[in-house]
């Protein structure tokens, strides 16, 4: 079977179980298609050929396993995910020899339905980035369009589903780091509410905004894989004890019947590219034709979304990254004499420009003289801000408008930071109210002739609607193929 990499997640999920292909015939064409497409992709920071292999042939003389829902399927890890024996460096060359000696809580979990990791994806350094251009390693490539970005931070995890090199991946969004590549890859992705899946083993960037999640090419595989990994975790503080539902139970319905999706103007207008706001626009209509009806909602705030999550963002960076510090593990500089030296050399030889200047500039908002100006106003504007989203909620079921303001853009494209930042205008604002939010791709730019995802917001813990909600709009959409490479 030649074309396996085009199936999705639960399609081969399903040929596994029933025994139709192995799970060595399934890797090895997984790990083929790696080397096939990694030259121009760049979306694996480490492979794990020979381990997934060997899994795979002990897998495949034990026989196919009905309680292991993941039961041999190859997947890919973002590279900030603790994974046992594995090297998890963080797109940094600070943890470039890092090698964790146990596994995240929603590795763990994928590991125990039965998924075989076939690599660690590529990343902008520590998760900070748009585009996976800030890596410290090397740039990953749009499978649609190699001289385009995958988008960030999740870039890696992007390109790797898109270009058909596995069947799912996690990436973690931290103001919008699963949902834009997944928007400009052409995938689906998923960031649940805050406190849904565990974040324990996941390396912090922000610890109130950071949230692991599912790259999928299809909704059903996204829900597939939030079951495995949605629960409680008592080795996260953060992780919220709430009953998980059957996300797989509310797929398939015949329309959208009752269902109010939100339109904040705010999300509409000014700086929106025109094929991006055309290709969301007709999504909208086919869901007014499946019967949802569609109301217009005020997230005022928006405009404050950004310099909000940008204070918050890089107080936590500040914080989270203080321990990077040579004395305990990671990057030393070996050549210092002086104590403070050696800080000093590690940590300036260590970390990249991107994480050097958000840790500057989160140093400053907690200061001594700016803590109150800075940093404390926007915890209070954050609070304002997840308020709007009650309002609006009040008036309907979803909130829908777009990814980002643009498709793919070129390489180097974005070189001033504060553009860059702008990119994440219509997502951070669910990362700072803890409300989930997903992108589903609905269509190629009519100019550029890249994806273009639709974003979906909810309610906290509504994740199971969403899917429901999304899955019946896919259905209805003409499916994007896995691009030629």
């Amino acid at each position: 079977m030649s074309e396996l990499h085009t199936k999705t997640l639960s399609e081969i999920a399903a040929l596994l179980q029933s025994g139709d292909v192995k799970v060595v015939e399934v890797v090895k064409h997984c790990l083929d298609r790696i080397e096939a497409t990694e030259p121009r992709i760049k979306a694996l920071i480490t492979v794990m050929g020979d381990e997934a292999l060997k899994e795979a042939e002990a897998m495949d003389a034990a026989g196919p396993d009905p309680s292991k829902p993941l039961w041999g399927v190859p997947m890919v890890l973002k590279d900030l995910l603790t994974t046992k024996g594995v090297k998890t460096t963080c797109g940094s060359k600070i943890l470039e020899n890092f090698v964790p000696f146990y596994d995240a809580t929603a590795v763990a979990r994928l590991k125990e339905a039965g998924a075989v990791f076939v690599g660690k994806a590529n990343m902008d350094e520590f998760a900070m980035g748009s585009s996976t251009e800030n890596s410290a390693f090397f740039m990953t490539a749009n499978p649609w369009d190699v001289e385009r970005v995958p988008g960030g931070s999740s870039g890696g995890s992007g390109a790797t589903v898109a270009a058909g090199q596995c069947f799912g991946a996690l990436g973690t969004d931290t103001g919008g780091s699963i949902r834009t590549p997944s928007s400009f890859c052409g995938i689906v992705g998923l960031k649940p509410t805050y406190g849904r899946i565990s974040r324990f083993g996941l390396i912090a960037y922000g610890s109130s905004l950071d949230q692991i999640g599912p790259m999928t090419r299809s909704v059903e595989d996204a829900a597939r894989l939030l079951q495995v990994m949605a629960g409680h975790d008592p080795k996260d503080s953060t992780s919220v004890d709430v009953e998980v539902p059957d996300y797989l139970a509310g797929l398939g319905r015949e329309d959208l019947k009752g269902v109010k999706i939100g339109l904040p103007e705010e999300y509409w207008g000014e700086g929106l590219d025109e094929e991006v706001k055309e290709a969301c626009a007709g999504a909208v209509a086919q869901m007014q034709k499946l019967g949802a009806e569609a109301v217009p909602v005020k997230l005022a705030l928006t405009e404050y979304a950004i310099a909000t999550y940008y204070i918050i963002a890089m107080a936590e960076a500040s914080s989270n990254l203080s321990r990077f510090d040579g004395v305990r593990f990671g990057y030393r500089n070996k050549k210092a004499e002086e104590l403070i030296d050696m800080y000093t050399a590690s940590r300036t030889e260590g970390f990249g420009d991107e994480v050097q200047r958000r840790i500057i500039m989160g140093t400053y908002v907690l200061s001594s003289g700016y803590y109150d100006a800075y940093y404390n106003k926007a915890a209070k504007v954050r609070r304002l801000l997840r308020q709007d989203f009650d309002k609006a909620f009040e008036q309907c079921d979803f909130i829908a408008g777009p990814v980002c303001p643009t498709t793919a853009f070129v390489k180097g494209d974005k070189a001033d930071p504060l553009q860059m930042y702008l990119m994440d205008i219509f997502t951070i604002s669910a990362n700072l109210a803890g409300i989930p939010a997903m992108s589903l791709p609905v269509g190629l730019g009519k100019d550029s002739a890249m994806p273009v995802g639709l974003q979906l917001m909810g309610p906290a813990f509504c994740e199971a609607e969403m899917l429901s909600v999304a899955e019946r709009l896919e259905r209805a959409l003409p499916p994007l193929s896995i691009p030629e490479l």
